[in-house]
C-alpha cells in the first residue's frame, strides 16, 4: 500500500503532436485577496481552466480531455492537514452524537456495536477502494467522474443526481438540529427561525471562502469533536468503574449492568436491521477524500494517510464511544425514548446522570459546532458533484462556471438555495414535508458506497485485461477486489434488511394499509427515484457500460511508473528502520 511520487504526463506535451496550443491560467498570480474570494475580481470565472484552456487550433478530443483531466477546474487548495482531519473527523456529527441515541434505543447496545461494526468494516473497504482510484485518477468529480468512466453514464448520472439531492436535504435537516441543539440552554432565548437564520447565513459566510474555508472549519472543528470524544471515552471508563462524582448515578461500579438489565438486545433481529441505516448515516461523508483529492496538491502523498485514517476513527471514535454509551445508558432510558436533538444526545444524557457539571454544556456546544460542520461538508460535496455533473454534460451548463478564487459559485448557490427548507419545520405540518424530503435521501449513501465498490471492482477487471499489473499501482488497496465484493453483499444485506424493517417495522404493522404504504415509502423512497434517474440517464443518452478492454485506463492518470520501478522502490523503502516501518503501515504512505 504504498505510493510513491510519479511520473506526471506534462499536459502541454500531450499534445505536442497537434496543432493545438494551450495556455495556461496561474492562479499563484492572482492577488491573495482574490484568491480568498474577497473582491469583486474573485467572483469572475476563471479564464478556462486552473490548468489551461484551448486558445488556437486543434480539434485533437482525446488530448484535450488529457488536458482537463491534468488541470482540473478547482484549485488545488488544501493541505495535507486539511485532508487527513476530513477523513479523520470530518463526517462526526449528529449521526454520532444525536442519531446513536436512537439507535440505542432501538437495537440495544449490542445491536448497535454489531451494525457500526459491520458498516465500519465495509467502510474501511470503500475508503481504501476509493484511495487507490483518487490517487490513480484524482479527477474533478471524485467517484462521480470515476462511475462515468468505469461503470456506466447512466448509472452515474442516478447517482450523481441521488447525492446532490442528498447533501441538497440533509443541510436544511443539520440548520434544524444546530437551532434545536442552542435550545438546550431554553427556548425562551430566541425562536426557533432565528437560529435557523443566524446558522444559515454563518455557513454561507464560509462558503465565501471557499475550498480554504470549508478546509479550515473543517479542521479545526474536527479537532474539537476528537477532543471531545477521546476525552468522553476517559471519563465513560471512570464513570462505569464507579469513579464518578458522589451524588450521580455513577459513583458505585456498574460495569456490564445494563447489558443484563434490560439487556443488550432491544428489539432482536429487528433491533439490528433497524439500527443499520442509522450507523451508514452516522459515516455519510466518509467519502468526500475522494472529491478532495482533486484539490490537493499531492494526492499520492497525501490520500493514504487520509485513507488510513478511517481506520482509526472507526476503531477508537466510533466503536470505543459507543461501546462506553451502552454500558452507561439503558436501552430504555427515558430521555431517549422522548427526546429530540441534544435532549437526545446520549453523551449528554450520560454526563447529566453523571452530575458533571458544565462539562455537558461543552458537549452541547461541540454538537453544535459538529452539526455546522457537516452543514458546510453538505454544500462542499454537492456542489463539487452538481459541477462534475454539468463537466460531463448531465447538469445545466451554467454549473460549470468556477470563479478565480476556485469556486464552483452556481453549483455552491444552488446547494445554498436548500437551507431555507429548514424553517418549514418551525410549523407542525413541516414535520410531513421533511419526512418526505429526507425520504427522497435517505438511502442515497448507500449507494453511492455501492457505486465505489462497483468502480474498484470494475477498474482492476480491466487494468487486468489490458495487460498491466497491480505491482504498478501507487497505492493498492488492503483487501483488494475482496474487499470491494465484501462491501457490495454488505450494502446489497442492508438494503434488503431496511426492504424488511419498511414492510414489517418494529411495534408490529399498522392496520390501516394507507399507513402502511406511507411508512413503506418514508423508509425506502430513495430506491425507486435511484430506479427513475437512471432510466431518465439511459433515455436521454442512451449509454452501455464498456466492455474492460475498451475502458479509458490513461485519460487524466497521474502516475506512469512501470513494475520494475515499483519494485525498486518498494524494497528502498524495506531497508527503513523498524520503527518507520511499522509507522507508515498504520498512519502513513
Amino acid at each position: 500500500m504504498d505510493s510513491k511520487p510519479e511520473k506526471d504526463v506534462d499536459a502541454s506535451s500531450v499534445s505536442s503532436a497537434s496543432p493545438a496550443r494551450y495556455e495556461f491560467y496561474d492562479p499563484s498570480k492572482e492577488s491573495i485577496w482574490t484568491r480568498l474570494g474577497l473582491t469583486v475580481e474573485s467572483f469572475k470565472r476563471a479564464p478556462g481552466t486552473t490548468g489551461g484552456q484551448v486558445v488556437a487550433g486543434g480539434n485533437n478530443v482525446k488530448d484535450l480531455e488529457r488536458v482537463l483531466a491534468d488541470a482540473p477546474m478547482l484549485q488545488q487548495k488544501m493541505k495535507p492537514r486539511h485532508l487527513q482531519m476530513i477523513a479523520v473527523g470530518g463526517s462526526i456529527g449528529t449521526g454520532l452524537f444525536v442519531g446513536s441515541g436512537g439507535a440505542l434505543r432501538l437495537g440495544g447496545p449490542a445491536g448497535v456495536l454489531i451494525a457500526w461494526i459491520l458498516i465500519g468494516i465495509m467502510l474501511i473497504n470503500v475508503t481504501q477502494a476509493i484511495g487507490e482510484m483518487s490517487i490513480l485518477y484524482p479527477v474533478s468529480g471524485g467517484f462521480y467522474t470515476l462511475a462515468v468512466r468505469f461503470l456506466d453514464p447512466s448509472f452515474a448520472f442516478a447517482m450523481g443526481w441521488n447525492y446532490v439531492f442528498q447533501w441538497a436535504v440533509v443541510l436544511p435537516l443539520e440548520i434544524t438540529v444546530a437551532g434545536t441543539t442552542v435550545q438546550y440552554w431554553g427556548e425562551h432565548i430566541m425562536p426557533i427561525a432565528g437560529w435557523i437564520t443566524i446558522f444559515w447565513i454563518l455557513i454561507t459566510i464560509v462558503c465565501v471562502f471557499g475550498t480554504l474555508g470549508f478546509a479550515e472549519e473543517e479542521f479545526w472543528s474536527s479537532c474539537l469533536k476528537l477532543l471531545v470524544v477521546v476525552m468522553f471515552i476517559f471519563i465513560g471508563i471512570i464513570c462505569i468503574c464507579g469513579g464518578g462524582p458522589t451524588g450521580g448515578e455513577y459513583d458505585s461500579y456498574i460495569g456490564g449492568r445494563n447489558w443484563s438489565n434490560p439487556g443488550a438486545f432491544a428489539n432482536g433481529f429487528k433491533g439490528v436491521c433497524a439500527v443499520f441505516v442509522t450507523a451508514a448515516f452516522s459515516f455519510a461523508g466518509t467519502e468526500l477524500v475522494g472529491l478532495a483529492a482533486s484539490e490537493t496538491p499531492n494526492p499520492r502523498e497525501t490520500m493514504p494517510a487520509a485513507v488510513k485514517g478511517t481506520f482509526w476513527r472507526i476503531t477508537i471514535i466510533y466503536i470505543s464511544s459507543l461501546t462506553i454509551i451502552g454500558l452507561l445508558l439503558p436501552y430504555d432510558e427515558p430521555r431517549l425514548l422522548g427526546g429530540s436533538g441534544a435532549n437526545a444526545s446520549p453523551f449528554v444524557i450520560a454526563l447529566d446522570k453523571a452530575r458533571i457539571y458544565g462539562l455537558n454544556h461543552f458537549v452541547n456546544v461541540t454538537i453544535c459546532i459538529s452539526v455546522l460542520s457537516i452543514g458546510l461538508s453538505c454544500v462542499y460535496a454537492g456542489s463539487r458533484t452538481l459541477c462534475a455533473l454539468a463537466e460531463t454534460g448531465y447538469a445545466p451548463k451554467l454549473f460549470t462556471y468556477v470563479d478565480k478564487s476556485s469556486r464552483p459559485l452556481p453549483a455552491v448557490i444552488c446547494i445554498l438555495a436548500f437551507g431555507p427548507l429548514a424553517y418549514v419545520n418551525v410549523k407542525a405540518e413541516g414535520d410531513v414535508v421533511f419526512k418526505w424530503l429526507l425520504a427522497l435521501s435517505g438511502l442515497s449513501t448507500l449507494f453511492t458506497w455501492l457505486a465505489i465498490c462497483l468502480c474498484h471492482i470494475r477498474f482492476r477487471r480491466a487494468w487486468k485485461v489490458q495487460g498491466h499489473s497491480v505491482e504498478e499501482l501507487p497505492f493498492r488497496a488492503l483487501g483488494g477486489t475482496y474487499g470491494s465484493w465484501f462491501g457490495v453483499i454488505l450494502i446489497i444485506l442492508v438494503l434488503i434488511s431496511q426492504f424488511y424493517i419498511a414492510l414489517w417495522p418494529i411495534g408490529g404493522m399498522n392496520p390501516d394499509p394507507k399507513v402502511v404504504a406511507e411508512d413503506f415509502f418514508a423508509s425506502y423512497l430513495a430506491f425507486p427515484v435511484m430506479i427513475l434517474f437512471y432510466g431518465i440517464g439511459y433515455a436521454w443518452k442512451r449509454t452501455l457500460p464498456q466492455r474492460a478492454h475498451e475502458i479509458d485506463l490513461d485519460t487524466g492518470r497521474k502516475s506512469w511508473l512501470t513494475v520494475q520501478e515499483m519494485r525498486e522502490y518498494r524494497a528502498e523503502r524495506k531497508t527503513a528502520p523498524l520503527h518507520i516501518r511499522v509507522y507508515r503501515m498504520l498512519f502513513t504512505n
